[in-house]
C-alpha cells in the first residue's frame, strides 16, 4: 500500500471541525477485563458519518477509548478493556472533535 506525505492534507479534506470539552465520569464502571463501558456524550451538529477523535485526562490504564456518532447530536464514547484486570477510571475531562468530511474529497 502506497501512502503519501502532503502539507495541509487534512485541511481540504473536512470542512469543519467540531470541538466538545466537559466531564465524562466511567468511574462507577469498573469494567471487567474483555469487557466496556459507554457514555453518550451530546454534541451539537454531529451527524452519522462523521469522524471522532476523543482524548481523556487520566490514564486509560492500556484500555482503548473510542468514539462514534450513533445518533445526530450524539457521540458515543466506549472504553474497551482488553487489559488481564478491572479498568476503573475517575472522573475526568473528556475533549471530543468531530470532523465533518468536505464534499468532493475521499472522505464524503
Amino acid at each position: 500500500m502506497a501512502t503519501q506525505r502532503a502539507a495541509r492534507t487534512f485541511r481540504s479534506a473536512f470542512s469543519e471541525v467540531i470541538t466538545y470539552q466537559g466531564t465524562l465520569d466511567l468511574g462507577d464502571a469498573a469494567v471487567g477485563s474483555g469487557t466496556f463501558a459507554s457514555a453518550d456524550v451530546t454534541v451539537p451538529g454531529a451527524a452519522l458519518g462523521d469522524f471522532v477523535l476523543v482524548s481523556l485526562g487520566v490514564d486509560t490504564v492500556d484500555a482503548v477509548v473510542r468514539g462514534a456518532v450513533t445518533a445526530a447530536n450524539v457521540v458515543t464514547v466506549t472504553l474497551l478493556n482488553n487489559t488481564a484486570g478491572a479498568v476503573n477510571l475517575a472522573s475526568t475531562t473528556v475533549r471530543i472533535a468531530v470532523l465533518k468530511p468536505a464534499a468532493g474529497t475521499f472522505f464524503a
